[in-house]
């Protein structure tokens, strides 16, 4: 039994260790995205398109952040509606860079309706779970 507690902690620093360097990495990035949309506001000759993904991109990295930080704040757990937020974020971002593709957005579109009726759901669920 005194194994087994020693090789959770472990797995659990390792874990930890990995968010903590994972959540720095992001942050580097974000600050660089952060930076390039910046430019932009010196160089509006850019395509709106580009910084939109900029943009939207700056927003992939803040809810990865955040989701190492609830990671550590939930004791150890990713509340699922986080991921639901990256995955409408990340779908919102690929249907602006995929243009002049009407049947893909089409379909990219449903896929973040059937994701914000699963985060509804889950809010909804989550509020009840609460009272």
């Amino acid at each position: 039994m005194e194994v087994n507690k020693i090789v959770i902690k472990g797995f659990q620093f390792i874990l930890s260790g990995s968010l903590i360097l994972l959540g720095f990495i992001l942050t580097f990035f974000m600050l660089r995205e952060l930076v390039k949309i910046i430019q932009f506001f010196f160089n509006p000759m850019l395509n709106v398109h580009d910084i939109l993904q900029d943009i939207l991109v700056f927003f992939l990295y803040f809810a990865f952040i955040s989701m190492v930080l609830k990671y550590f704040k939930e004791n150890y757990h990713f509340p699922i509606r986080y991921l639901l937020y990256v995955g409408i974020t990340a779908t919102i971002r690929f249907i602006i860079v995929n243009q002049g593709k009407p049947q893909e957005n089409l379909l990219l579109s449903i896929v973040i309706f059937v994701l914000l009726v699963s985060f509804l759901l889950e809010t909804k669920m989550h509020k009840h779970s609460d009272a």
